[in-house]
């Protein structure tokens, strides 16, 4: 009997450890790394370096019969796994790929030059971390670390004291960000100089419009979209409240999406894996202007795709990190219309909603055997750090379809009184507006 080929899970949490595991009598899966949000784990960024921790694993990958390597991990992960896969000449997304769209300031350069239509001013903030910041910005703006990940230090500040809040950090703060970006510095150093360092922060003209996800891959240097996912945020925010797949972005902007993406892969020699690219959308004006690009799969979003296409981007990473062309694969059968992933915020930091007791999360299991739920419990000292970095935290996170969007919203009501949490729907909204009549299910996933 011939085992199945063993396969690497680069920092594998969360979404990817349920994902991965939905595979695991096909594609046994062996994990590496560290949770960089929970101690004692993290202690591991003390003396972190990538290159070091990629040789350890190459120098045990034959002996462990890994056959491939794969990570969704935004902040060391996909790094790491293009740098293994390199050094053991398997699949996988080329190195300078990888760092071309980590680094914000250099992806704005690309797409300056390849779609300038779709980018917005910019510029490297001039000061450094607890600086004073130069007198000549034009407020209000958005503010952004070149290299970070989870939309941390992520925000429009409206003048100058906002904006040295921002990058007033304690020592202690100053050796976390340190320790998170100096292994991402020192391989573009070597690998690619031409964007500078990391160890800053960009600012961008803010943007006001609908915001969306284009998800794909690319496979044999072809591109294949295969969904857009619309974010709506809490109200007055920059926080994520729900993310809903399918939506109803207009045609013109489905087709502007698949332009610019395929223009900036193409421009920084993306010719194999997963991809993301987060933008805004104005369908008044027809503009479409790009947030970023992520080398990687939106593993949260890789549930949604499973219900209302019968398509898992788990199982697409998979077949894409042995090689294997993922247009091949067949899909199971849709078990929802419409499916959102509801993320529970709190933005008072004096505020801690109530965690789900045993009874209510066996109520939700018998009333929604459907519902996917995560819960995040935090300690003061973490909801002060999420406050400080992010401007509120979440506390879980929900995943339900339903068959049209009023249906869905019936069952998030009806769920989150049984959690004790209020809903992820502003009181403003139109029931189904972000996904209404015009929902175009099944995206792009034509076999090409």
């Amino acid at each position: 009997m011939t085992l199945p080929p063993r396969t690497l899970a680069l920092f594998n949490y969360d979404w990817d450890q349920s994902g991965f595991a939905r595979w695991a009598r096909e594609f046994p899966v062996d994990s590496a790394g560290f949770d960089l949000f929970r101690f004692p784990s993290n202690a591991r960024l003390i003396g972190f370096d990538l290159e070091r921790f990629v040789a350890g694993l190459a120098a045990r990958a034959k002996h462990n019969g890994w056959r491939a390597v794969i990570s969704n991990h935004e902040q060391f992960g996909a790094l790491a796994a293009a740098l293994l896969a390199e050094r053991l000449s398997w699949p996988g997304t080329p190195v300078a790929a990888v760092l071309a769209c980590q680094h914000k300031l250099y992806a704005r350069q690309v797409l300056q030059q390849v779609a300038p239509e779709a980018n917005i001013p910019f510029a490297p903030l001039a000061s450094r971390y607890g600086e004073p910041p130069p007198e000549d910005i034009a407020y209000p703006v958005f503010v952004k670390p070149v290299k970070a990940a989870f939309s941390v230090l992520a925000r429009t500040v409206r003048n100058r004291d906002e904006l040295a809040a921002l990058l007033r950090f304690s020592p202690w703060e100053r050796w976390v960000i340190r320790r998170l970006v100096e292994p991402f510095e020192r391989i573009v150093r070597t690998r690619l100089p031409e964007a500078g360092s990391a160890h800053r922060m960009v600012l961008e003209q803010p943007v006001t419009a609908l915001q969306y996800n284009l998800d794909g891959y690319v496979f044999a240097g072809e591109l294949r979209p295969l969904g857009i996912v619309e974010s709506v945020m809490y109200p007055g925010t920059q926080a994520f409240m729900r993310f809903v797949y399918p939506c109803a972005l207009p045609a013109a902007g489905r087709a502007r999406a698949l332009e610019v993406a395929r223009r900036f892969l193409q421009a920084v020699g993306f010719t194999h894996g997963l991809f993301n690219m987060e933008f805004f959308y104005d369908a008044a004006q027809d503009r479409l202007t790009v947030i970023e690009f992520n080398p990687r799969m939106a593993a949260q979003f890789s549930d949604l795709y499973l219900r209302v296409d019968g398509l898992d981007l788990h199982r697409i990473a998979l077949e894409l990190a042995h090689g294997r062309d993922p247009a091949l694969l067949p899909r199971a059968a849709p078990t929802a219309g419409v499916a959102a992933s509801f993320v529970y915020r709190s933005f008072d930091p004096a505020a801690r909603p109530p965690l789900p007791t045993a009874a209510r999360r066996r109520a939700l299991a018998q009333q929604f055997p459907d519902a996917l739920l995560l819960v995040f419990p935090k300690t003061p000292g973490q909801i002060a750090r999420d406050f400080k970095w992010l401007g509120s935290y979440r506390y879980g996170i929900l995943h339900l379809g339903g068959r049209d969007a009023l249906d869905l919203r019936a069952r998030c009501e009806a769920a989150s009184r049984l959690l004790g949490w209020p809903p992820p729907y502003a009181r403003s909204d139109v029931a189904g507006a972000e996904v209404g009549s015009t929902l175009t299910p099944a995206f792009f996933l034509e076999s090409p």
